[in-house]
């Protein structure tokens, strides 16, 4: 699969994002981990999760043992997987997000999830969310002692604004690699944090970057758009979704999520679709 950076890791221009998994009408085990090899199988070297991604109360980690057991039981070599994790939200099993940005939650968040994933040092670690209740210098400034203790290779942010990037990257002493935001067809309102990711040099990662895909149809010519092309081109909209992502810059790299082997099979294959100035062109009409 072509490369892309986050860093100085070079990584598949497609990653997995593994919350799917692990939440609300999860696959069984055996399908889950299926799913994952099948992920490797085409490529993809970064799956992101987080400590979070769980369904059930105490099932904190849930994601991560499970991308755990999958690299383990893989019978290639996953030497060169970036595992990215989160840290800073919770889920209480009543299917609500919770935020916890203190320095002392996240610092014992890293901690557990080492132990979880079974590695001496994390490969990215990300701040889940900024704590509204929390100065958000002192969650990155955890992340900073994480990166400088060691514990963690790289350090990222997650559903962040541009001050917030600009500030966390100044925190981390010039070392933020990544951002991580929603961004979608029907959710474009990141487009600031992109291009600023774009003139620093960072990975833009776009979670739920199939968002509204689905209902293309529904919502307006720019996302009938998807559906169209994807005629033209014998392929999933998903699929010509994600090469429109790509298109849009070098930073992006897209982590979408998926609970069957098909599905991550048909977005790796985003990589390799070229899509025209024409076609692209068609996707940003109101």
């Amino acid at each position: 699969m072509n490369a892309r950076r986050i860093g100085d890791v070079q990584v598949s221009a497609i990653g997995l994002g593994g919350m799917p998994l692990s939440i609300e009408g999860r696959p069984d085990e055996s399908r889950a981990i299926a799913t994952i090899h099948a992920a490797l199988d085409a490529g993809v070297t970064l799956i992101d999760t987080a400590d979070s991604y769980h369904w059930h109360a105490g099932e904190i980690g849930h994601n991560e043992e499970l991308i755990a057991r999958a690299l383990a039981g893989y019978g290639g070599d996953t030497s060169s997987v970036l595992v990215a994790t989160k840290g800073g939200r919770g889920r209480p099993g009543d299917g609500s997000w919770t935020i916890t940005g203190t320095p002392e939650h996240l610092k014992r968040a890293c901690d557990e999830s080492l132990k979880r994933l079974g590695v001496d040092a994390i490969g990215l670690y990300q701040l889940h969310h900024p704590d509204p209740n929390v100065p958000f210098a002192e969650s990155v400034g955890a992340i900073r002692e994480l990166l400088d203790e060691g514990k963690i290779r790289m350090a990222g942010i997650s559903n962040a604004n541009v001050e917030q990037i600009r500030q966390a990257d100044e925190v981390l002493g010039g070392r933020l690699v990544s951002v991580q935001n929603e961004f979608s067809p029907v959710f474009r309102d990141s487009e600031p944090e992109l291009r600023l990711c774009e003139e620093m040099g960072i990975a833009f990662l776009p979670w739920s970057p199939l968002g509204g895909i689905s209902k293309a149809g529904e919502l307006g010519q720019a996302h009938a758009a998807f559906h169209e092309v994807a005629r033209d081109h014998g392929v999933s909209p998903q699929r010509v979704c994600l090469a429109w992502m790509l298109a849009r810059s070098q930073v992006v790299i897209p982590i979408p999520g998926a609970s069957r082997p098909e599905t991550i099979r048909d977005s790796a294959a985003a990589a390799e679709l070229v899509l025209s100035a024409e076609e692209i062109a068609r996707f940003e009409v109101g």
